[in-house]
């Protein structure tokens, strides 16, 4: 190993051995600080939302005048005017917002689709924990011209944008800043009605990009609390508020026509339906129901249901990859009560249930306890992860299953402890159960401990056609998981140790790895400079050791230095020196790769850029050998204007080789290049063009020969699309799009037509 590699790693190993040593002389931190109580009275008359607080409705309602800058500053006076109100009546919880600004042209509001309001424009809104538990609140966000973001927020499982809620929101730009009025249905909202009047936690929030990033919020954050709904003020005289019998049926139809090759690629495309000449138009049709007995539990159903609007996947390249790669859930039926499936091991990864035929679900809390529990019948299709110890593979899964999955979870103030119970039962034989417990226990604002263990019992079905696992042999082995997180104000740590047994799997989730034990480490001091570019640096260190579960030899391990730093321009930067040593096959590879990554928001019209690379010693795993390579993502958003937005992205990666017997060279280059154009009309309709290019071309005469014909000397695909959408709100659209592709033809050495599609959907949500 050359001696600068030694360096880095003495010294690494050195710095976390150090903190290490450090953290047990850390003091506790204080308790969370949240602003004054806060108060709401009943509104007098009726309020338009025209993003004018002057209609009677408001007369009366408190004025929220305390603000504290929470990012840059430490919990200091915000730099500019915020003023909040808030008030409800029979059927609304209503939220304004008056927030001053010196430059109003300075304001970045594009419009946009649904939750496309990122930290780089200005919004504003409520963040709700109706139950007033602590740990979980809704979050309702708006900008200037009212495109809307919410999401659920977790102290537990992080923030989840994926849900979708009913509620309305209008924005206005004025003279000295801008104004949002929100209006939030109760039946959107989870409260408990044990008590009258009720009391809510609740925060407020501004976000002001400009120079930097800069949050304001009516609560003090501290920053030596390692919780964020902990934080929230108490909201109290909601009074007599509705008891729930919320309905909310939503029937759908599609029409879809697909069109391919009627030969090789190269042939003229035909109208083909299940896969036969045919050139009837399909329709489909279904529905959606959302019925609220009371606001604390949720019952859903579907019957048909169409998820073929799925937001487009996030372009990765799978090149070089020893391991299943995920991607967000964005179904409808499955998003109710999403953080309650979050465990702190994946064993629930709902996109694993790809075509249900029908499906219930019910989700509530009663007291202190939270449960949700679904059932679906899966028609089969896609792929399913086979894990292993040094990668996956992947299954055509075509066959019917029932699946049911449920958890409760028991909170202990701030801790909590919970059961997980997912099974999947295989038509014609199989099955996959799995159960267990898990926990986090927060001793004080600091110390996060948490750990889950699942034991899992599977036969596999007997289709050894489509893996070589699956025939019909039975499996049963645990998984368990435990780490400890301290933060403070400068000081922070991670510790997780996890144990996947060789035969432990879960076909309802994503565990792509077993047969493994796994140690990781982390530790991190950060700096924050006042008046200088950069306005916050953590320099860290972290490293992992993975061991085979059977021989215990190494299977993978890291180590690594580096920094993340928040500057000007809303800029990240975060760079990391790693060396790695991975086991392929019977050897253990090493190689040595910085890494580098930017990100910044210079302007309202230069919206934001990113740039990730690694670079240096690289492995190449299909061959089992060292190597050189880089591997370069780089993305733009360009905003002309309030209504167009296009955004760019490019990634590529090579990997070179030097092999005494098969000659040196360039393995393979992967490439993927993207652009999204987006029109919007005005923050309900929309038009977005996408055009995505993929290539990889490969040098086969590099690759061992007993794999060589497994790999084709290029694979390339060009797709576009266009889609028109309307949506009154997130259940009430109207979609109309077309989609074209291509793919590489190595007869013709030429892209060639691949597919062809079109379709219409028409939802609409009845309520009562």
């Amino acid at each position: 190993m050359p001696r600068f590699h030694i360096r880095v790693r003495s010294f690494a190993m050195s710095a976390l051995a150090a903190a290490l040593a450090f953290l047990p002389t850390v003091s506790h931190a204080a308790d969370p600080k949240p602003g004054p109580p806060l108060a709401i009275r009943k509104a007098p008359g009726p309020i338009t939302l025209d993003g004018d607080l002057s209609d009677a409705g408001w007369v009366g309602a408190d004025s929220i005048t305390t603000w504290f800058e929470t990012r840059v500053g430490d919990n200091v006076e915000p730099q500019v005017g915020n003023l909040a109100y808030l008030t409800y009546d029979d059927h609304y919880f209503y939220a304004g917002f008056v927030f001053a600004d010196p430059n109003p042209s300075g304001i970045r509001a594009p419009l946009g689709d649904h939750d496309n309001v990122n930290s780089t424009t200005d919004y504003g809104g409520v963040i709700i924990d109706g139950r007033n538990d602590g740990k979980t609140a809704q979050m309702f966000l708006s900008n200037p011209r009212g495109v809307q973001y919410d999401a659920i927020s977790s102290d537990v499982s992080g923030e989840d944008n994926a849900p979708d809620f009913f509620w309305e929101s209008v924005g206005k730009v004025t003279a000295t800043g801008w104004n949002l009025e929100i209006r939030i249905p109760f039946s959107t909202l989870r409260y408990e009605q044990t008590a009258n009047p009720s009391t809510w936690g609740i925060l407020l929030y501004r976000n002001y990009p400009r120079d930097r990033r800069y949050q304001f919020f009516q609560a003090r954050l501290p920053r030596d609390v390692n919780c964020f709904i902990c934080n929230s003020s108490k909201l109290t005289g909601l009074a007599s508020l509705p008891k729930g019998s919320h309905l909310v049926i939503a029937p759908f139809g599609t029409a879809t026509q697909a069109a391919s090759p009627r030969g090789d690629l190269g042939t003229p495309l035909q109208w083909v339906r299940d896969g036969e000449a045919n050139n009837d138009v399909e329709f489909q049709g279904g529905v959606d129901v959302k019925w609220s007995p009371a606001a604390n539990i949720t019952l859903d159903g579907t019957y048909n249901p169409d998820f073929s609007q799925v937001e487009s996947d996030a372009a990765q390249i799978v090149a070089n990859e020893r391991f299943a790669l995920s991607f967000p859930e964005k179904r409808p039926f499955f998003l109710e009560g999403v953080d309650v499936l979050s465990t702190p091991m994946r064993a629930v990864y709902t996109r694993t249930i790809t075509a249900p035929e029908g499906g219930i679900r019910v989700t509530g809390r009663s007291g202190k306890t939270v449960y949700t529990g679904l059932f679906t019948q899966d028609e089969g299709g896609g792929g399913v992860v086979i894990p292993g110890p040094q990668g996956s593979e992947e299954a055509l899964q075509d066959f019917r299953s029932d699946v049911g999955i449920a958890r409760v979870r028991q909170d202990l103030g701030q801790s909590f402890v919970s059961m997980l119970a997912s099974a999947r039962e295989i038509h014609g034989g199989g099955y996959n159960r799995v159960i267990g417990p898990d926990f986090q226990w927060r001793p004080n604002q600091t110390e996060t401990i948490t750990g889950q263990y699942l034991r899992s019992e599977t036969e596999n079905p007997d289709r050894d056609s489509l893996a070589t696992e699956w025939d019909g042999r039975k499996l049963s082995d645990g998984a368990a998981q435990l780490s400890w997180s301290h933060s403070t104000r400068k000081v922070d740590w991670y510790l997780q140790g996890q144990d996947f047994g060789p035969d432990f799997r879960t076909m309802n989730g994503f565990m792509p790895q077993v047969g493994y034990r796994e140690g990781y480490a982390e530790a991190g001091y950060t700096l924050r400079p006042e008046k200088q570019f950069l306005n916050r640096i953590r320099l860290f260190t972290f490293g992992w050791v993975d061991t085979d579960h059977q021989d215990n030899e190494v299977l993978s391990q890291r180590i690594s230095v580096g920094s993340g730093m928040d500057g000007k321009l809303n800029s990240f930067i975060r760079i990391e020196l790693n060396e790695d040593a991975i086991r392929v096959g019977d050897r253990l590879l090493r190689r040595f790769r910085p890494y580098f990554y930017v990100e910044g928001s210079p302007g309202r019209v230069f919206n934001s850029f990113s740039l990730e690379t690694t670079t240096g010693q690289e492995i190449d795993f299909a061959n089992a050998r060292e190597g050189t390579g880089t591997s370069l993502t780089g993305s733009i958003t360009v905003a002309p204007n309030e209504h167009l937005e296009m955004r760019g992205l490019v990634s590529r990666r090579w990997l070179d080789v030097d092999d005494p017997a098969l000659g040196d060279g360039r393995l393979f280059t992967a490439q993927v290049e993207r652009l999204r154009t987006t029109w919007a009309f005005n923050s309900r309709s929309f038009v977005r063009l996408i055009v995505q290019y993929v290539d990889t071309k490969r040098d086969t005469s590099l690759y061992d020969a007993n794999i060589r014909g497994f790999f084709s000397p290029k694979d390339a695909g060009l797709s576009s699309s266009v889609l028109f959408a309307y949506k009154l709100n997130w259940q009430t659209v109207l979609y109309a799009g077309y989609g074209d592709q291509r793919a590489f033809s190595a007869e013709t050495d030429q892209l060639e037509k691949s597919g062809r599609q079109w379709f219409t959907k028409v939802s609409y949500a009845w309520q009562q």
